[in-house]
């Protein structure tokens, strides 16, 4: 009955908004999945023998993953420029299954670091539906959709931990990754069965990653963007690997404290959660990059505002006034992305954006480490904090870079035919 009223109710919607309601719960799934097992991966670590160097081992489970990633989102983002961004969706859901299932079978730490590494070259799920989700919606609604894909993630996000360490406690971390992977499963079943990629139109020209650079330097604005995304995956990575110390110091007892950073963790998620729908629809009113300097602006003094707190419940709710603005930033980047780059370079285009994110992840952690041993941890804040208005300012300063990129992309858009006008339906 359930099953019979949900298909009723899709066959309802508009192609786009199909997409994008099957796709929200893909990306869930997704989120959830990779953050029920991420976390407790020093846990693990222990179950399987490593008693000495745990700290190094973990750093390794977690860089190789973002290396990995970066090195090869151009190559996958090609590819989804040419066969789609479905098949990249069923690609990456498919083969993470088999990955997840893997894992839960490692014996050994090298074992686990190989599963990690292969994790990271075959991941992609997210980025993919994104980019669908962005290139089929209709101009005036990409705002709001991306936003909602910025929910999911968020969302899932917040649930995984919480269901990866119910299963953990009730049935070992072997059985978390199994059921990871059965989850991923879902979320590519669903694509496989209900996503249809309309009005793509494959490119021709032969790609490669130094020739898609080169296409990426010739475009200023986009080149502006990748900057921004390595930047702020750079700020968040640089303050959460962190968050637990500074928790400890703010009263929180050793024992609790990953329980405390993971109530302060989600109450990023929660804002976005309730924020980031708002901000989208914002974005379709004023424009992506207005949005984007708010997002920014609010992401800075934020970071400044949690130094004068020296208790936990004020820190938290910065923490959550912090979320409620630069939840904006990130469906912020990809809406303009979609804006300044042609149709038959987008799925590059989004890749080119994953491995600039990837880029940051794994420089913020090293720089976090160095300013808090050096200048203590109050230092990550500052240059957090000022970085992010720097960037708020440079991002006003683009506005018109921005909306000359749009122009460009929306006249290729209009010169490809069919594709062009299937876009904005």
């Amino acid at each position: 009955m359930i099953r019979m009223a949900f298909m009723s109710r899709l066959s309802e919607l508009e192609p786009w908004q199909k997409n994008l309601a099957v796709l929200w719960v893909g990306v869930f799934i997704t989120s959830a999945s990779y953050s029920m097992v991420v976390p407790f991966l020093p846990l693990f670590l222990l179950e399987i023998g490593v008693h000495k160097n745990v700290s190094i081992w973990s750093g390794l489970m977690f860089s190789s993953t973002f290396l990995m990633s970066a090195l090869i989102s151009p190559y996958w983002g090609a590819l989804s420029d040419r066969y789609g961004r479905r098949p990249m969706i069923l690609r990456s859901g498919f083969s993470l299954f088999a990955a997840y299932l893997a894992t839960a079978l490692v014996q050994t730490p090298m074992q686990l670091l190989v599963l990690r590494a292969v994790q990271g070259l075959l991941s992609g799920y997210i980025p993919s539906a994104i980019t669908l989700v962005g290139t089929s919606s209709p101009p005036r609604k990409v705002g709001y959709s991306l936003s909602m894909m910025a929910t999911a993630s968020a969302t899932g996000s917040i649930v995984g931990p919480l269901l990866g360490g119910t299963v953990a406690h009730l049935f070992g971390t072997r059985i978390s990754f199994a059921a990871a992977g059965v989850l991923v499963l879902g979320a590519a079943l669903l694509a496989l069965f209900f996503v249809r990629e309309t009005g793509f139109q494959p490119t021709t020209r032969q790609s490669s990653v130094l020739r898609d650079l080169r296409q990426a330097f010739k475009n200023p604005p986009f080149l502006a963007l990748l900057g921004l995304t390595l930047l702020v995956n750079f700020s968040i990575m640089t303050i959460e690997p962190i968050l637990p110390l500074y928790v400890v110091q703010l009263g929180g007892s050793l024992q609790n404290a990953s329980l405390l950073s993971g109530i302060i963790f989600s109450l990023v998620g929660i804002a976005s959660v309730l924020f980031a729908p708002r901000w989208g629809r914002a974005a379709d009113r004023i424009g992506f990059g207005r949005v984007l300097g708010w997002g920014l602006i609010g992401g800075g003094i934020g970071n400044l505002l949690q130094l004068p707190f020296h208790t936990l419940l004020p820190f938290a709710l910065v923490r959550f006034a912090y979320g409620a603005f630069f939840c904006a930033v990130f469906p912020a980047i990809n809406g303009l992305v979609v804006q300044t780059t042609p149709e038959d370079f987008r799925g590059r285009a989004f890749g080119l954006n994953q491995s600039a994110g990837q880029v940051g992840t794994m420089l913020g952690p090293m720089l976090g480490g160095v300013l808090s041993g050096y200048f203590g941890i109050h230092s990550i804040f500052w240059v957090t904090g000022i970085l992010l208005l720097a960037a708020a300012f440079f991002a006003q300063r683009d506005q018109q870079h921005w909306t000359a990129g749009r122009s460009t992309a929306a006249q290729t858009a209009a010169g490809a035919g069919t594709a062009g006008r299937m876009s904005k339906r």
